[in-house]
């Protein structure tokens, strides 16, 4: 079966999806975007994830393409067309077409593409845990804005891949751990406290990491929103990263250094099932 796209009002053959070279995403990484995950057909957190959306788009001042209505239909649409059960959504919108100039166009409409493709989360991953390497933080500074503009992410992941690692969590000049390259970075003390990184301009708010949250507050873990250091995550009895696409999945070793007994720790493996749970509670 051909993949099908949504660009920019019709629904097209995925291999004949294009937008104009002159698309300022494509020249400027003018745009945000969103990863929904599908299970069971249905989108999971697919309201927040609309939220964050209309976020992005007032923080880079981006018209919004079309309203929220037709939006959810389009999207189902894709999915249905592509026959997606277990996989993702993605949404992206850019500034749109015009003659290349840093200054906004006056002119252009925002352009919208939606794909959906099938995908399962990595469940030997989520069994067995991940390794991940430290590296400096050279992002932006406004990180809680989920723009295409990936480039120091992409080298990120490249590194930690050449280096035999699944992913990179990325260190401030303070020490401090921000994120991974695609999903929030948590660890566990040695007291059974989770600490992730408190929302601000530092991270991307991430829709799992604010359901996982409120899962361990229903369950009664005790937790804290705050920056935590490098120096602190070696210490942690646990690690572990969320995301749309990788739900909840331990980190055992940091920097070949292992996190706790080197395998995934018990309030971790809670937490997957919590999540798991919540995630099959969608279909």
């Amino acid at each position: 079966m051909s993949r099908i796209a949504y660009v920019n009002g019709r629904y097209v053959p995925h291999r004949a999806a294009s937008v104009h070279i002159e698309d300022r995403g494509y020249q400027f990484a003018d745009g945000i975007y969103e990863v929904v995950a599908v299970r069971g057909g249905r989108l999971i957190d697919e309201l927040p994830h609309l939220d964050r959306l209309d976020r992005s788009l007032g923080e880079m001042r981006i018209a919004a393409p079309m309203g929220r209505a037709p939006l959810r239909h389009a999207m189902r649409e894709v999915i249905r067309r592509n026959r997606v059960e277990n996989g993702i959504v993605y949404l992206q919108v850019t500034r749109g077409a015009a003659p290349r100039d840093h200054a906004f166009p006056k002119s252009a409409k925002p352009a919208l593409v939606i794909t959906a493709k099938r995908a399962l989360p990595k469940f030997a991953q989520m069994e067995r845990g991940i390794a991940v390497i430290t590296l400096p933080d050279i992002r932006w500074k406004r990180r809680d804005i989920k723009t295409v503009n990936l480039t120091a992410n992409v080298l990120a992941k490249q590194q930690a891949v050449d280096a035999g690692a699944a992913d990179a969590w990325l260190v401030d000049e303070a020490g401090i751990v921000s994120e991974a390259t695609a999903s929030n970075a948590w660890i566990v003390t040695k007291k059974n406290e989770l600490i992730t990184h408190d929302p601000s301009p530092q991270i991307l708010n991430g829709i799992t990491r604010l359901s996982v949250l409120a899962l361990a507050e229903k369950k009664g873990y005790r937790f804290v929103e705050r920056a935590f250091s490098l120096k602190e995550a070696f210490g942690a009895a646990e690690a572990f990263v969320t995301g749309s696409t990788s739900w909840v999945t331990p980190v055992v070793t940091i920097d070949g250094k292992p996190v706790g007994g080197g395998k995934p720790g018990p309030l971790t493996k809670a937490l997957q099932k919590l999540y798991a749970d919540y995630a099959d509670a969608a279909v």
